[in-house]
């Protein structure tokens, strides 16, 4: 009785620690660039030998998202839905508990929560792994290298497993339906290991990436023209394998010289083509516009002065117009304020009437006299 009561504690305990029951435990995370693979792993440990019968990968995106099915797998057939076709594989050993799950060629909206959930045969229990996957943006897949240069290529396989690369290749074609040629390898099942290239890449590819962490990233050194093609990387974990490809361009200097004197002149004939040519001090020819609109402006103008002529003319008339009628109110003005003294005398005069002593009638005659001039 305690034996078996100290065999179900460890199997609950073992169930916790794998973060299958609940959320206590942070699940893994994995950061993954878009186009690289993700192993998810997803493994029961139990004391018991039990059959899986079903197993579940639901991706959530958040608390108000649907969820998504990713990949079921039921009555020994690996079925992956939706969008996740092509990309997700059951690759865990289901006779050892193992529902791990492989996504390839890892997008954007592939960020989120994953959730993997495990049946085991006669048990009513749900065994839960929780991985949350972070997409990182996409590195280049073409490069382009200026020649004697170095260009760096990058291949990662990420997991959340305790799994570490046992093999590398880096290989190269110039053209598509060329063979391929060894650029570097690295096999940890074999005695010798790591390969260099004794040919077109000797000495001039190195490891940059950390094998330890899953990556198999390389620097090829002075490129060449000839090192322009098609680059493929195959990284393995164990029997899974990643596969990734970058297709190098490789530039050269325009200072550089040609020993070929035909590739000199195609050269000078595709520079005498882009390059601008320098400006010269030419004549200047007009178009039919541009003498229209000269001869317009030209003609206007005659026609204009005239018109222009009489309104200044007729602007210097009414100001001496002006002036005049100011000069003959000043003088009215003047002539008011000295207003001319008249001095008037009374003449009689008898005419002879009858009666009268001479006989003719009395007449009054105004007479009006100057004033003598102050000249």
């Amino acid at each position: 009785m305690p034996n078996f009561l100290l065999l179900f504690i460890i199997y609950l305990s073992g169930s916790d620690s794998q973060g299958l029951t609940s959320r206590a435990v942070s699940p893994p995370e994995l950061r993954v660039h878009v186009g690289d693979s993700a192993l998810m792993g997803c493994v029961v440990q139990s004391p018991e030998e039990k059959d899986v019968v079903k197993v579940d990968w639901i991706l959530s995106k958040g608390e108000h998202a649907e969820n998504e099915y990713v990949l079921y797998y039921y009555s020994n057939l690996s079925v992956p839905t939706g969008r996740f076709q092509n990309r997700s594989h059951l690759v865990g050993d289901i006779l050892q508990n193992d529902g791990s799950l492989l996504l390839q060629n890892v997008q954007e909206a592939d960020q989120g929560t994953y959730t993997c959930e495990i049946r085991l045969k006669n048990k009513s229990m749900v065994f839960k792994k929780f991985v949350v996957l972070r997409v990182l943006p996409e590195k280049p897949k073409e490069l382009t290298v200026l020649e004697g240069g170095s260009a760096e290529m990058g291949c990662f396989f990420q997991s959340t497993e305790e799994k570490h690369v046992t093999k590398v290749d880096w290989m190269f074609s110039s053209r598509k339906h060329a063979k391929e040629e060894v650029v570097w390898s690295h096999d940890f099942n074999t005695p010798s290991g790591h390969f260099q290239n004794q040919g077109h890449f000797q000495n001039r590819v190195n490891l940059i990436g950390d094998l330890s962490h899953n990556d198999g990233s390389i620097m090829l050194q002075t490129v060449k023209e000839s090192d322009q093609g098609v680059y493929t990387c195959h990284i393995y974990l164990g029997k899974l394998e990643s596969k990734k490809t970058i297709v190098l361009r490789v530039i050269q200097e325009e200072s550089q010289e040609y020993g070929d004197p035909l590739e000199a002149f195609s050269l000078s004939q595709v520079l005498i083509a882009t390059t601008p040519r320098p400006k010269t001090n030419r004549p200047v020819i007009l178009d039919g516009n541009q003498l229209v609109i000269i001869v317009g402006i030209v003609c206007a103008t005659f026609l204009l002065l005239p018109v222009l002529i009489l309104i200044v003319k007729k602007t210097q008339w009414n100001k001496s117009s002006v002036n005049s009628t100011a000069s003959l109110k000043s003088l009215e003005n003047k002539e008011k304020t000295n207003p001319e003294k008249h001095v008037y005398s009374s003449i009689t005069t008898w005419e002879s009437m009858d009666g009268g002593p001479s006989g003719q009638s009395e007449a009054t005659y105004m007479t009006m006299i100057w004033p003598p001039s102050t000249k």
